[in-house]
């Protein structure tokens, strides 16, 4: 039972973090970032994307974790 929880998580997490590299590709950087650091704003973008991600996974598992004990 703790295996198939750890593969939905993990699934979970690969989503979410795709689904926030594309939701963070809709900003518009230009204002913060400073010019020929193109290099430096997709790292940031990343490393957004994976925090957005990892948030969401835990979000989304307490989410189901909670729902299922107030069913039991």
């Amino acid at each position: 039972m703790k295996m198939v929880i750890m593969d939905a998580k993990t699934y979970i997490y690969v989503i979410s973090v795709f689904l926030s590299a594309y939701a963070l590709s809709g900003i518009n950087y230009d204002g913060f970032i400073k010019k020929n650091k193109a290099i430096e704003a997709r790292v940031l973008v990343i490393l957004l994307s994976i925090a957005l991600g990892y948030l969401i996974t835990n979000f989304i598992t307490d989410f189901i974790a909670v729902s299922s004990l107030l069913m039991a």
